[in-house]
């Protein structure tokens, strides 16, 4: 071919004397070589921005839908939540009031004597206040058989208040274990033995002061 023999008997020192056809040809390559250097630095660049706006785009739209959707059920909704903060009002109000708790403790170790346990433990501790309730733990440790302690849930159970007693760090073990590869008695004694958590729900005005004492408290715990 007539332009690679030309390429081959170039002057690079005599560029003005090259044939048109080498011209044109390096004038179409640089010209080829600008566009390519063109796209890579700024049209490149230009499409991964328009790559990532059209994904955000795609995002937006989706979270338009969805809070449309949750904006014309919004009146639903809002009715919905009405009704299950009533219900959760209902359940906390089954739970037992500041003034009932102390009753309510004796009433439990009531409970427990009529079941037959003995007591030697039966020690209330300082209450937790929580977001809408508090906790009260009790130290305790008793004596009796398995049917005894049946009977003491059975009657905790029926109290006239719901009382959630929550284990905690509780063991229950046999008061004589018997001996090694001997079969325990049918009213071996066990002694039930920790920490058991009940609870009552916060009045308003404790849910106020609680909230206050949070804000007022400094990271670490400090007030």
């Amino acid at each position: 071919m007539k332009l690679l023999d030309d390429l081959r008997s170039l002057d690079r020192n005599n560029i003005g004397g090259w044939p048109k056809s080498v011209k044109t040809f390096f004038t179409v390559l640089l010209f080829l070589l600008i566009m390519f250097i063109g796209w890579y630095t700024v049209i490149s660049d230009q499409q991964n921005t328009l790559n990532n706006l059209s994904g955000k785009e795609e995002q937006l739209k989706k979270e338009f839908s969805e809070k449309q959707a949750k904006s014309v059920n919004l009146e639903a909704l809002q009715q919905q939540l009405d009704e299950m903060k009533d219900m959760l009002r209902q359940l906390l109000r089954q739970l037992p009031s500041k003034t009932e708790m102390p009753e309510l403790l004796v009433d439990v170790s009531q409970t427990a004597l009529s079941a037959g346990l003995q007591q030697e433990l039966f020690q209330p501790g300082t209450e937790v206040p929580k977001d809408f309730y508090a906790e009260k733990p009790i130290q305790l440790k008793m004596i009796g058989t398995y049917h005894q302690f049946g009977s003491f849930i059975s009657g905790v159970a029926s109290l006239p208040r719901v009382v959630i007693l929550t284990m905690h760090d509780v063991s229950l073990t046999p008061l004589n274990p018997p001996g090694k590869g001997a079969e325990p008695a049918p009213n071996q004694l066990l002694v039930l033995q920790g920490t058991v958590k009940t609870y009552r729900y916060l009045e308003d005005s404790e849910t106020g002061e609680t909230g206050n004492k949070a804000k007022t408290q400094r990271p670490g715990g400090q007030k």
